[in-house]
């Protein structure tokens, strides 16, 4: 199963999904890949995003923001949007059949409101691959 994570920027919440997922999937053994997206892409991935994930030993080397194409939208089994409510001109649920998983924005916010959109992610992401062995 393709998991795709799709937010505006593409810089924090998403890529953090996307982080847990294949973390998570490699430690399991599950067939699932995630990867994630904007529809309006960033420049940078969020420092304190990066921060809150390395407490947790899991990399963001190499991540970037990607903009959204219709090729990943495609290839993917599950559409997961991020808050839409955050920017609702650029919200994905516009553009693709998708869950929301209303979540806050890390973008401007400091290290421990990071840390509680971080774990309401693993959470969530821990459910979906229980309900997606």
């Amino acid at each position: 199963m393709t998991v795709l994570f799709v937010c505006v920027h593409n810089a924090g919440r998403s890529q953090m999904a996307e982080a847990f997922v294949n973390h998570f999937a490699r430690e399991r053994g599950a067939k699932v890949f995630a990867e994630s997206a904007g529809t309006v892409g960033g420049k940078a991935l969020n420092p304190m995003a990066i921060e809150a994930m390395a407490e947790l030993g899991i990399s963001m080397d190499g991540h970037a923001p990607k903009l959204l194409t219709q090729e990943m939208a495609d290839r993917a089994n599950k559409v997961i949007s991020m808050g839409c409510g955050v920017d609702v001109d650029a919200c994905p649920a516009k553009f693709l059949l998708a869950e929301d998983w209303e979540l806050d924005d890390p973008a401007g916010q400091g290290l421990e409101s990071v840390r509680v959109i971080r774990d309401q992610i693993r959470a969530r992401v821990q459910k979906l691959l229980a309900d997606n062995p």
